[in-house]
């Protein structure tokens, strides 16, 4: 099934990297179950910072796995994702930050 994609490639190395897709997809996908129980729990609309690490980590890996794959539009979108997930974390690092400083004034 899988012999003319992974083809040269040893039956040892094709497992780890397809174990590594689909953890990677299972990882990126708990951000919305995270982002969901959040909001209900608030009873409104919240996006927690838990998303944003989710986000990075399943991003970082499923860029990992589609630079194996040479999957140039998978690349693509998984790298700008990064970039987006990467600054996100960094804003709210910054507000937070911000928060603190007028605490301590």
């Amino acid at each position: 099934m899988f012999t003319g994609i992974l083809s040269g490639v040893s039956l040892n190395a094709r497992t780890i990297w397809l174990g590594l897709g689909f953890a990677a997809q299972a990882l990126f996908a708990s951000r919305f179950v995270v982002q969901w129980l959040a909001s209900e729990k608030a009873k409104t609309s919240v996006v927690p910072i838990a998303f944003w690490y989710l986000s990075l980590s399943g991003g970082l890996l499923l860029l990992a796995y589609s630079i194996y794959r040479r999957d140039p539009v998978f690349i693509a979108g998984q790298a700008l994702g990064t970039f987006i997930y990467v600054r996100n974390l960094f804003l709210i690092r910054r507000s937070r930050g911000k928060e603190m400083s007028a605490e301590a004034a």
